[in-house]
């Protein structure tokens, strides 16, 4: 879907703890979430990225963030630092400043495919950046359900793809606890077993208290300069007893998890993440027809606002301190 791009960067309340756990684990593991690649054409579209992420800053924050006179310097009033934009690597400036996840995909001129030239990715669930370099577009998501499915428009849509029309979607799944990076080779490098959950040695202490929403905010968007594709992302969690209260989302919830595709709700949740939350939601959807907060008759399917709930606006102001 289409997006405004005044919001392509949110700053929260978490900005400062974030960055800080992101340090600690680029000093842990750069090589498995940080790299850029030697081909031409990168160096050019990761200054330009960097370019547009801090005039996007300084012009949405412009109490937080701002630039030297001569442009040389880039302040960080939240972290209280300053950033030499002559000497400093442009992908670690923006590792630095901007509390998000990037990659860079690069056409290849004697193919026409895309292909994954740079990137800085701290939340990754099962995976890491850096096995992926240089790969081309279809090759990266081979480990997605159906991703073959898919490999051929995923390549035109990025050929076709306009400057002036980011898109955003977002991705999500059931997690239990609020995992950022976890690799298998990164755990097995350090001697131990790769789990999902981490619930996998005690699954029945396991409670849907424990249980997070996770979506990956995602955009989309190419540089006018270089004609890279930019994707961006970061995770919200969200806590899973929160669905609770919001009108018709359990039930919804419910029938995906009991009628999706196998191979795609195991890609969605570990399976005794999903056998708790379906307990939990079918009582929740049965409590709100009990409340006459849906009725009893409604037929589960996509809602009047989709993808929003009824009332979920005056949650969000309520939220903000608004109301």
């Amino acid at each position: 879907m289409k997006y405004d791009p005044n919001w392509w960067i949110e700053l929260t309340s978490s900005y400062i703890p974030t960055m800080a756990k992101r340090q600690t684990l680029f000093a842990q593991q750069k090589d498995r979430i940080f790299f850029q690649s030697p081909s031409p054409g990168t160096d050019l579209a990761v200054r330009e990225l960097m370019e547009m992420l801090l005039q996007f800053l300084t012009l949405r924050y412009p109490a937080h963030f701002s630039f030297s006179s001569d442009k040389s310097l880039f302040h960080n009033g939240l972290l209280n630092t300053t950033t030499n934009l002559i000497t400093t690597p442009p992908l670690k400036v923006i590792f630095e400043n901007v509390p998000e996840d990037y990659a860079i995909m690069l056409r290849n001129e004697e193919t026409g495919y895309y292909h994954l030239r740079s990137a800085m990715v701290c939340s990754s669930v099962g995976w890491h950046v850096a096995l992926h370099q240089d790969a081309p577009l279809r090759a990266i998501h081979t480990e997605v359900p159906e991703a073959d499915k898919m490999a051929m428009s995923m390549d035109r849509w990025f050929a076709k793809l306009p400057t002036d029309a980011p898109v955003m979607r977002c991705s999500w799944s059931l997690e239990d606890w609020e995992a950022m990076f976890t690799s298998p080779e990164a755990e097995r490098a350090e001697g131990r077993e790769w789990h999902r959950s981490a619930f996998a040695n005690e699954p029945e202490k396991l409670s849907y208290r424990d249980i997070k929403l996770r979506c990956d905010a995602q955009t989309l968007r190419r540089l006018p300069l270089s004609g890279a594709v930019v994707f961006n992302f970061k995770a919200v969690f969200t806590e899973f007893e929160e669905l609770r209260e919001e009108p018709y989302v359990p039930a919804l919830l419910l029938k995906v998890l009991e009628g999706g595709k196998e191979n795609l709700i195991n890609y969605k949740c570990d399976g005794n993440v999903r056998r708790v939350a379906m307990d939990a939601l079918r009582e929740w959807s049965e409590e709100q027809v009990r409340k006459g907060i849906v009725p009893r008759d409604w037929e589960v399917g996509t809602l009047d606002q989709s993808p929003f709930y009824p009332g979920w606006e005056e949650k969000w102001l309520r939220r903000q301190g608004l109301v």
